[in-house]
């Protein structure tokens, strides 16, 4: 029989990709979804017509019960947050809800419906969860570049929500014996990127510029650095991570950076503009606290995993910036369309 995957955050960049891999690997792939009015349900359904859907909500633990109980999933993969790091300032304590709490949520879910009651070593035919960790974490780095073993100093409510279900998962693989695994995920973009985060904003501006419909970019901190990969590649090493004999936490990037200067520069190179003449630094749009260097050192995910990035920076932001043009002369709405091509 097909193994079977639940993916929560399934209309998302990462759920989409995740979906897409599993398919092509035979699985059975179910996204859990809050409701069915949402556009990209639509989307899901039209673009990813093999995979289910299961109503649920990471703020309501009997929904995740009964999704669990119907789907009686071999893999979870918990994608679903509240994921632009700015809002979590705005939205602190539902960020904390469903970006934290919710791992509590889907690992009690897991454990009720395992009959899970005390400590255990992980067994074959147990649910193998995979929890979506972030760079973000990192903060106020210590050491670079960060490994897994690099100490944690968030500087956002996003990123200590995420700590917060990173140690949570730790917590019941060790306690309870679960077969839960943390990613830690640096950047990673894609045409499906939502259109508020940095890469997708340049990208479009790009667009816009390069199509006549503006003649500008509004941009905070250039010099900010980070470590940015194809989403594509990063959810190959999430399946990697489930598919190993011991559950295990890796660090998932490129080992390179590049400033937020650095991917303007390629946007424009990418549509033959300069970029001098369009981009304007605007410092209302800095963080009330910046994370100015975040680079992963994915040897362990390479030696153990055998996982390489395939898709390099410069192909990433080329790819990025003609999907934006495609869709901006057809007349498509990027908001509506931010988390598919």
């Amino acid at each position: 029989m097909a193994r079977r995957a639940l993916i929560t955050g399934i209309t998302g960049q990462d759920g989409s990709y995740l979906a897409e891999h599993l398919l092509a690997e035979g699985y059975e792939v179910w996204g859990l979804v809050r409701g069915q009015s949402n556009p990209r349900v639509s989307r899901v359904r039209t673009l990813l017509r093999d995979v289910r859907l299961v109503r649920g909500d990471l703020l309501d633990q009997g929904s995740l019960i009964s999704a669990m109980e119907k789907v009686q999933p071999d893999e979870v993969y918990n994608l679903g947050a509240i994921s632009f790091v700015p809002m979590s300032w705005e939205q602190a304590e539902l960020t904390a809800e469903v970006t934290g709490m919710g791992v509590l949520r889907m690992l009690e879910a897991i454990r009720v419906c395992s009959g899970v009651t005390a400590s255990r070593g992980a067994s074959a035919g147990q649910i193998r969860f995979y929890q979506a960790s972030s760079s973000e974490m990192f903060g106020q780095v210590r050491e670079t570049p960060q490994t897994e073993r690099t100490p944690f100093h968030p500087r956002s409510p996003y990123g200590v929500a995420k700590a917060y279900g990173h140690f949570l998962t730790q917590n019941y693989r060790e306690s309870y014996g679960m077969f839960a695994v943390s990613g830690i995920l640096f950047n990673h973009e894609s045409p499906r990127r939502g259109a508020e985060f940095v890469t997708r904003k340049v990208s479009l501006g790009v667009a816009r510029i390069k199509l006549g419909l503006a003649d500008e970019l509004r941009l905070g901190n250039l010099e900010a650095r980070r470590d940015w990969g194809f989403a594509g590649d990063y959810v190959r090493a999430m399946h990697m991570m489930l598919r190993r004999d011991s559950p295990e936490d890796y660090v998932i990037g490129t080992g390179r950076t590049h400033s937020v200067r650095e991917l303007v520069v390629a946007a424009f190179e990418a549509a033959g503009l300069p970029w001098e003449r369009y981009v304007v630094c605007d410092e209302s749009l800095h963080r009330p606290a910046e994370v100015d260097l975040l680079c992963a050192d994915p040897k362990k995910a390479r030696t153990q995993l055998g996982w390489e990035p395939e898709v390099t920076f410069e192909q990433l932001i080329a790819m990025m910036v003609e999907s934006d043009i495609r869709l901006l002369s057809a007349g498509e709405d990027p908001h509506q369309h931010s988390s598919w091509p």
